[in-house]
C-alpha cells in the first residue's frame, strides 16, 4: 500500500468514526467542531503535501478529489457553525443531518481514491 493510500485510509477511518459518533449523538457541537478541526489539520498536513509532490497522471485524479475534499471540509466547518447557532431541536437535527451527509460525501471521495 502506498503512503498516499495509507493516509487516505487513515483519514477515511477518522471520518467514519466521527460520522458514527454523531449518528449516535455522543458529541455536542463543540466536540464536533474540535474533531473537524483535527480532521482538517490532518488533511492539510498529511495528505496535501503527498498529493502535491506526485506528478503522475494518476495523481491528477487524486488532486481533483483532494480539491473537492478540501471544499467539503470548509463547508463542513460552516455546517458546524450553523449547528452551534441552532436554538431549536429540529434545527439542530437538520444541521446534524447535513453534517452527516457531508461526512458521507468525504468518505465516498476517500473510497474512490482508494479503489
Amino acid at each position: 500500500m502506498s503512503l498516499i493510500s495509507e493516509k487516505y485510509n487513515s483519514f477515511a477511518t477518522q471520518l467514519k468514526q466521527l460520522h458514527s459518533e454523531i449518528a449516535a449523538t455522543q458529541l455536542d457541537a463543540t466536540e464536533i467542531r474540535q474533531r473537524t478541526l483535527d480532521l482538517q489539520k490532518f488533511f492539510q498536513q498529511q495528505i496535501i503535501p503527498l498529493v502535491n509532490d506526485d506528478t503522475s497522471s494518476l495523481n491528477r485524479r487524486i488532486q481533483s478529489f483532494s480539491t473537492e475534499m478540501s471544499k467539503q471540509l470548509r463547508l463542513l466547518e460552516i455546517d458546524i457553525m450553523f449547528l452551534q447557532g441552532a436554538r431549536q431541536t429540529s434545527t439542530a437535527k437538520g444541521r446534524l443531518d447535513a453534517i452527516g451527509n457531508r461526512l458521507t460525501t468525504l468518505i465516498e471521495y476517500c473510497n474512490a481514491i482508494l479503489e
